[in-house]
């Protein structure tokens, strides 16, 4: 949720508010273009050679043709209804029966991507409606480190590096709570679930089985048929959690009142590149398109950088579930106290309301309108419009249009971080590597005292969080713990910042507004009125990997993906043997006592290694040019693999067409 500056103050700007919606239209320009008409998506026409156009469409977004992967790692469930069923097994064999009878269920992302297209065309076509005729009712299964290591029947990491995605699994949520601010009422103390990662332990969960559905009553039959199947396997349900997209004026919003989910990422390979930009989702220009390989291991990611993660990962997405109760009226009425401060300073104008406050604790009107371009009042633009179309905050340095403490700003910086005051902002791709899928859903009525018992402040209500990515430590855990929670982000400013309001710990924030000398800034203290109230890591595996897991089998190599680069310094760590490209440039196979088992012999004319598409590993100089060679090109498809017993092999199919076991190098002539 994000701004852009105007010329004049910003304080003079708002004084304006009085005005009303003639004021706002004026300083709201697209929204008020917008308001005249509604834009409508034309349906493409039949023709001649459309399923040769439908072809080349696949070739292009080859991830929307998926049928390995699970769906709603990129396609997303979207569904009004909701359960998650977190289960422990205590059989393993009757359990692995389970999983193989529950593979043929799953929803992959070809399926889901079918379904929400054709969806979203009959909606447009309806004028806005969900489309009768159309239903599907989604099956995704996650397992967390336990659970993993429970089917296998091992611990699934050969070796876990110290600082890496793979200690964050394998440690759990609830060991990594402090250092993500989930401390006090937040704490693992009174969580309702993911306090307990070690075995035994009778409420350790090994499985999340996620259910989706249009219509309720569908989602309750394929629930109870789910609960039914478990027994057999000896499988417990530790925790049910429903959830429910909320009706009525608050359908696609979350408890507080506001639009959610708006600014996720687009997916290179999934999402359509506007052929304009390249770089941008179509019909959204606002939307980056990131590398699939950030959220699904195994695709390429930025810097072409190796996922170091072992070949069951492959296909598969880091999960992390959060259930975040909301107090809706504590929080409003925290508005209200310091819409009072700000006007007490003038710092606000007295035509203000609390949703004007509420609005720059998020930086988007309810709405989903960015404050950036509307700071006056929320306009709404177009059906089908891309609310964040010119959403940037590159002129906006002092947080004066969208506060620096806003929790869109904190959570994605976009184009308007600074690393220190008076620095350039850094280039929105070098935070494309902070990005997070993310599927959350409300849970509990809304907050409405006058509809009776059930529907007041003491009736569980909230938001339950869902996100997908390739690396907890890079994408969710930095985001929580380095922007949302941390006061002092973005950095060297006096005085400091102050946590997100929204999801962040109870912090003093500063609040800037323009003056005639400059920037003034004024102190608000804000508690916190979202807790958590339990954490799951968890990983959503690919089919192949769960029909490994069924018939008891887990591939615990380390796999170097094809297009993976390693640099100077770079360690795939298989137990065994470790894959390491030296400082000195030499590609080298070590023991665990660090002695040499295989060279390539490049030390001293290495700059970097190719795992290449054709299935060729090389090691290269500075200029490019081949120093070393597997000679295995002409394998696409082929896998590099360091496996847990030593040996690194490159093998297709299975066939092993390479093995570093020669101390000879393979210079190329």
């Amino acid at each position: 949720m994000d701004a852009v500056q105007t010329s004049s103050p910003a304080r003079r700007t708002v004084l304006m508010a009085g005005a009303g919606a003639v004021a706002a239209l004026a300083v709201c320009p697209r929204a008020a273009a917008a308001s005249a008409a509604t834009e409508a998506v034309p349906a493409p026409a039949a023709a001649p050679g459309a399923a040769g156009r439908a072809a080349a469409a696949a070739a292009e977004l080859p991830l929307r043709a998926d049928r390995t992967t699970q769906g709603d790692i990129l396609a997303g469930s979207r569904k009004d209804q909701a359960c998650l069923l977190l289960v422990r097994f205590t059989d393993p064999v009757r359990a692995r029966r389970w999983l193989a009878a529950l593979l043929p269920e799953l929803s992959t992302t070809e399926e889901m991507a079918r379904f929400n297209a054709a969806f979203s065309a009959a909606r447009l076509k309806a004028g806005g409606a969900d489309p009768a005729s159309l239903s599907a009712t989604w099956t995704g299964l996650s397992l967390t480190h336990p659970g993993l290591r429970f089917f296998a029947g091992r611990d699934p990491f050969p070796a876990v590096a110290p600082g890496s995605t793979a200690e964050a699994f394998a440690q759990g949520a609830a060991k990594r709570a402090e250092a993500l601010g989930d401390t006090g009422a937040s704490g693992p103390d009174s969580w309702l679930f993911g306090a307990e990662q070690e075995e035994p332990a009778g409420r350790t969960v090994h499985a999340v089985l996620s259910l989706s559905a249009d219509d309720p009553a569908k989602l309750s039959a394929a629930v109870a048929r789910h609960r039914s199947a478990l027994g057999p396997a000896t499988g417990v349900v530790v925790f049910r959690q429903d959830a429910a997209t909320l009706t009525g004026a608050l359908r696609g919003h979350e408890h507080f009142g506001f639009a959610d989910g708006i600014s996720q990422p687009g997916v290179r390979g999934f999402h359509t590149p506007d052929p304009d930009t390249g770089g941008t989702v179509q019909g959204k220009p606002g939307t980056r398109l990131v590398p699939a390989g950030e959220f699904l291991v195994g695709q390429e990611k930025i810097g072409q950088r190796p996922a170091g993660l072992p070949a069951w990962a492959t296909g598969g997405s880091f999960q992390v579930v959060r259930r975040l109760a909301q107090d809706v009226p504590g929080w409003w009425e925290q508005a209200r106290l310091r819409l009072a401060e700000l006007k007490k300073t003038g710092a606000a104008p007295a035509e203000a309301t609390e949703t004007w406050v509420a609005a720059r604790l998020v930086g988007r009107w309810p709405g989903g309108t960015p404050v950036a371009g509307c700071p006056l009042a929320e306009v709404p633009g177009p059906v089908g419009r891309d609310p964040d179309v010119a959403l940037t905050y590159v002129d906006d340095p002092q947080g004066w249009r969208t506060p620096l403490f806003s929790h869109i700003r904190k959570g994605n910086p976009r184009d308007g971080l600074n690393l220190a005051p008076g620095r350039p902002p850094l280039a929105p791709g070098e935070l494309d590597g902070r990005r997070i899928i993310r599927r959350g859903i409300p849970y509990g009525p809304a907050y409405d005292p006058a509809r009776g018992a059930g529907h007041g402040a003491d009736t569980p209500r909230g938001l339950l969080f869902v996100g997908y990515q390739a690396d907890l430590v890079q994408q969710f855990e930095f985001v929580q713990r380095r922007w949302l929670n941390e006061a002092d982000f973005p950095a060297g400013r006096n005085p400091a910042v102050g946590s997100d309001p929204v999801l962040g710990p109870d912090s003093p924030i500063t609040f800037e507004t323009a003056s005639d000398s400059g920037s003034r800034a004024t102190t608000l203290r804000f508690g916190r009125f979202v807790r958590t109230e339990g954490a799951l890591y968890a990983f959503t595996p690919s089919l192949p990997a769960l029909r490994d897991l069924a018939d008891g089998n887990l591939d615990d190599s380390v796999e170097v993906h094809a297009g993976t680069v390693l640099r100077a310094g770079d360690v795939l760590d298989a137990g065994a043997a470790r894959l390491v490209l030296g400082a000195d440039g030499d590609l080298a196979v070590l023991a665990p006592d660090g002695s040499r088992l295989w060279s390539a012999g490049t030390a001293g004319t290495g700059h970097d290694a190719l795992f290449g598409r054709d299935g060729e590993f090389t090691v290269r100089a500075e200029n490019g040019r081949i120093v070393w060679s597997s000679g295995t090109e002409g394998h696409p498809g082929a896998r590099l693999l360091v496996r847990r017993d030593g040996g690194v092999v490159i093998v297709d199919g299975d066939r092993e067409i390479w093995r570093a076991e020669d101390r000879k190098a393979a210079h190329p002539e």
